[in-house]
């Protein structure tokens, strides 16, 4: 692992991993729409190695491309002396149009996917997700197995048809290996998702978030710096077979009221839980998915979003452990109070 194209860099998990990457002072190129901020956190990193002068200093490529629209000459392009991809970004969102999740989920993976195996890289990291498991039914200890009969949504669906075209790469070049993980509800300090919706809900609510069963949905979640530490092992372990796919949690499932509760309480926020029937909630979450297809403004809530806050879902991590050794640094506690000081600087 000496040269890193990271994808998805400028939020989420991609930013903790850049901020990861630059610790490591190994050799990145970060790829993300907007590289604006990616450049402030390039400065700060190479402030702090100024300060130490045994430490030799991160060099960062920024990149700034829209995956969705890219061909294979300009992925050929964009790989080219790298020997590991990590592939962060996608279109993650419980709404939108078929053709977005498609051009940014699929079609990108598959120009990356197939130029990385045609320039030599050795190792080949994609982010997948879970929720293609999300049948509208309590589930635990899914096994990475599992496929419903149906996807939920466009996301699920086109994050599917994406790890086919890992599966496919793999088997056209042997010589890199692709290795996927599904992360569940990724979370931490530059969270662009999780933690602004919860935030807005908050905001509208009152202080009171109103939830099916009253917020005691039993889930796995994942901090973000434990996902890193898993894409570290998933691009140090030539022993594991191209192709394989592993579920990743922080390992030790909660329930969404604990977390709520835990979260709002490190930031400083005073926050009660209500609950609501799960099929009311259901019925206002379609007819505001209905408007939303005619507006074309995201609801606040979809079927599938109140669908996720009210079944179970937790994860089999036997693979993880046993064929990836990954364990969690990072406990739940610590990433909720990690994650609570960053957005209480922030509201």
């Amino acid at each position: 692992m000496n040269k890193v194209l990271l994808t998805g860099a400028s939020h989420g998990l991609g930013r903790s991993a850049l901020q990861v990457l630059m610790e490591r002072n190994l050799s990145i190129t970060a790829v993300a729409r907007n590289v604006r901020d990616l450049g402030e956190e390039q400065a700060h990193q190479m402030a702090r190695a100024a300060l130490q002068s045994d430490q030799a200093i991160a060099l960062v490529a920024l990149q700034a491309a829209d995956l969705s629209l890219i061909n294979q000459v300009d992925a050929l392009s964009l790989l080219q002396g790298h020997d590991t991809v990590w592939h962060c970004a996608a279109k993650s969102s419980p709404w939108g149009r078929y053709d977005d999740f498609y051009a940014a989920n699929v079609h990108a993976t598959e120009q990356l996917a197939q130029a990385a195996g045609k320039t030599g890289v050795q190792t080949f990291v994609h982010i997948s997700t879970p929720s293609l498991y999300f049948d509208f039914q309590s589930r635990h200890h899914i096994p990475e197995s599992f496929v419903p009969p149906r996807f939920a949504n466009f996301y699920a669906q086109t994050k599917w048809l994406a790890e086919q075209k890992i599966l496919q790469a793999a088997a056209d070049y042997p010589a890199t290996q692709y290795i996927m993980l599904r992360p569940r509800a990724i979370f931490g300090e530059h969270d662009r998702v999780l933690m602004p919706r919860l935030l807005q809900l908050w905001r509208s609510g009152g202080g009171v978030f109103k939830l099916p069963r009253g917020g005691e949905v039993l889930m796995d979640m994942t901090y973000a710096g434990n996902v890193v530490q898993a894409m570290h092992l998933a691009s140090v372990s030539p022993h594991i077979a191209s192709g394989s796919v592993f579920n990743i949690t922080n390992q030790e499932p909660w329930q969404l009221k604990a977390v709520l509760e835990q979260l709002f309480a490190a930031m400083g926020k005073p926050m009660a839980v209500k609950s609501v029937p799960y099929g009311l909630a259901k019925r206002v979450a379609a007819l505001a998915q209905t408007w939303a297809n005619i507006s074309g403004k995201e609801p606040q809530f979809t079927p599938y979003s109140i669908g996720a806050l009210a079944f179970d879902m937790t994860l089999d991590n036997t693979q993880a452990q046993q064929i990836l050794a990954y364990r969690p640094l990072v406990d739940m506690q610590q990433a909720i109070i990690n994650t609570a000081e960053r957005f209480k600087t922030l509201e």
